[in-house]
């Protein structure tokens, strides 16, 4: 596992902050809803219940996150993988699922500021008036595969390491001061 961030911390301050954060640890979890165990294995790796659909659950520096009907983001300190792995294992024992470090895959962004959901709304189809607190969206930003949250400061964005950059110069593209949305 690489303890270095995609793009070294990267930032940019337009009418909206953008920044690149990490590295983050995070586990994607297969598994069906109902499966005996579920939620104390979630309970067990980062402290929260399973989060209904389309919504992120919050506890501290921990998340899970629905990412499909099977299929949960569980987001923690980098170095406490290992140990949400093994707890998942001895929740899960014996029962159909599937977990996996997907740390070093992925990119993760914060776009903060009054117009940060503008940032997104060029480059996402979501109608960003309705999204709620803790909604979670998995689509597309510009062509790339994405999944943010809003939260009480701004968003949060994941996708793969591999278009960090592309991610990036998209997010301040969309965020030079003159191009908000009128």
């Amino acid at each position: 596992m690489s303890e270095v961030s995609a793009l070294n911390h990267a930032k940019f301050d337009g009418f909206a902050s953008i920044r690149e954060i990490g590295p983050l640890g995070m586990i994607t979890l297969r598994a069906k809803p109902d499966l005996p165990g579920l939620a104390e294995a979630i309970r067990a790796a980062v402290g929260t219940e399973v989060p209904a659909t389309r919504r992120i659950v919050t506890n501290g520096d921990k998340a899970a996150g629905w990412m499909s009907p099977d299929e949960y983001l569980l987001i923690l300190p980098y170095g406490e993988t290992g140990a949400a792995l093994a707890a998942i294992a001895a929740a899960l024992k014996g029962q159909h699922y599937l977990a996996e470090t997907v740390s070093d895959a992925r990119a993760v962004f914060r776009i903060e500021g009054a117009k940060a959901d503008q940032v997104l709304a060029k480059l996402s189809p979501v109608d960003f008036a309705r999204l709620e607190p803790n909604e979670l969206r998995r689509t597309r930003a510009a062509q790339v595969a994405a999944a943010f949250w809003k939260d009480e400061a701004g968003y949060t964005l994941v996708c793969f390491r591999s278009v960090a950059s592309y991610m990036m110069g998209l997010l301040t593209h969309s965020a030079q001061n003159g191009s908000e949305l009128v």
